[in-house]
């Protein structure tokens, strides 16, 4: 496949607002200007200004935004589903405040809505996993958002380990009259299991025999540095817990909401760790987010904070991240810092920059072509491509050439592929 005459935002060194994309395997294998195509004929062979026509693999976007595929940087899909009640949400092991050794690729339910709804908003990957009612709950996944068998959708698992903060784990466990009913609790659980978990570490590194135990063997990538804790915190008191108890064992980590981030932006600034705030659109309906705002994402990004932006889906629509990017810019952030948010600040974040939120070689060929601004409420999203294949496009007017030669119509409505 090749996109021409697509308005690039690489979110890398050069934009080019002539360009194409050449994609190979699955693979991104050449972006650049329209002069610089590797086949120029193919291009000028392409429709006349209002006509979509595609011959051999080529695509002529006619202009449109042609970007990486949005990132949603923290979410829920899958694993809280839409509709089912409880027998869809999977989210929350509520009878035990530890729950390390849960794995998220064991319960997100690729059928459920919400893939759908990401990709017809040019979302192509996500990190999921468990909510914030545990003290530690588990493993979270990042996986793209196209297929049907979880296995086959994974970029990396586990990709970080969930923590929370806060009011969430008090709430639930004070009302069953178990620890923790107060965030001194919370601080000393979570001590508690890191120091057992390196003494765990520490014997299995000196005797190659020591039985494999399960509770503690999931967090050997976290003390190797190797993935993040993902801490939920909101407040400024439980975001400077989670930085002191990262910083006493050496872990890297995530600052996942960060709702009062803004409140504290000198100290996060010096502590180093990367923020995904939001979910701003979301009500303010706990005393710990009374301060929410979308102007947070801007003012930690403008203090050179690493920042991404998030829905928390479903607390806020998945669909929606585009437009929270576009809110946070309408408060302050700089417009391409929110388009960053979505795409290669998000990918950083989540570690699996090396092959995804920008257009590069090399990269997996995750694609999203706009109208416009995806961050803008009337922007429609054209095509979403996985893996270099087209999942999503909008309508007859984007009809495209399969590489098989065949012509794909499907008139005033959305098609996925």
């Amino acid at each position: 496949m090749l996109i021409i005459h697509g308005n690039i935002k690489t979110m890398a060194d050069e934009d080019f607002p002539d360009g194409f994309v050449q994609i190979e395997e699955g693979k991104i294998v050449a972006v650049g200007a329209m002069s610089d195509c590797p086949q120029a004929d193919a291009a000028n062979r392409s429709g006349a200004a209002g006509e979509s026509k595609d011959e051999g693999g080529v695509l002529d976007v006619q202009g449109a935004w042609v970007m990486p595929g949005i990132v949603e940087a923290h979410c829920h899909m899958g694993i809280t589903e839409e509709k089912k009640g409880m027998e869809g949400d999977d989210c929350n092991e509520t009878v035990d405040p530890i729950t390390p050794q849960l794995r998220a690729i064991d319960a997100i339910n690729p059928m459920d809505a919400a893939f759908n709804d990401a990709l017809a908003a040019g979302i192509t990957s996500a990190m999921v996993g468990p909510g914030s009612s545990n003290v530690v709950g588990g493993q979270f996944a990042f996986i793209k958002t196209h297929g049907r068998c979880i296995d086959q959708m994974i970029v990396k698992a586990p990709a970080a380990m969930k923590v929370a903060f806060g009011e969430n784990p008090k709430v639930n466990y004070s009302g069953q009259g178990k620890s923790p009913s107060t965030r001194m609790a919370t601080a000393a659980m979570l001590r508690e299991e890191l120091a057992k978990a390196k003494n765990y570490q520490e014997k299995r590194r000196n005797n190659a025999d020591e039985p494999l135990d399960f509770r503690y063997e999931c967090w050997l990538p976290v003390l190797k540095r190797e993935i993040p804790l993902k801490a939920h915190v909101h407040r400024t008191d439980d975001i400077l817990t989670a930085v002191r108890i990262a910083k006493e064992f050496r872990l890297r980590m995530t600052l996942d909401h960060c709702s009062e981030g803004h409140l504290i932006l000198d100290e996060l600034k010096e502590a180093g760790f990367p923020a995904i705030v939001g979910p701003d659109m979301a009500s303010r309906n706990k005393i710990e987010v009374q301060n929410m705002a979308f102007k947070t994402a801007g003012l930690l990004a403008g203090k050179g904070i690493l920042t991404a932006i998030t829905t928390d889906h479903p607390v806020s629509k998945i669909q929606f991240l585009p437009i929270c990017a576009g809110l946070a810019v309408k408060s302050g952030m700089d417009l391409e810092e929110g388009l960053r948010a979505i795409t290669i600040n998000a990918a950083k974040i989540c570690g699996v920059d090396d092959c995804l939120g920008s257009l590069a070689p090399g990269k997996d060929a995750d694609i999203a072509v706009f109208t416009g601004n995806p961050m803008e409420v009337f922007t429609e999203t054209l095509y979403t491509f996985i893996n270099g294949k087209i999942v999503y496009r909008k309508d007859e007017k984007c009809a495209t050439i399969n590489l098989c030669g065949k012509k794909s119509y499907e008139k005033n409505q959305s098609v996925f592929c």
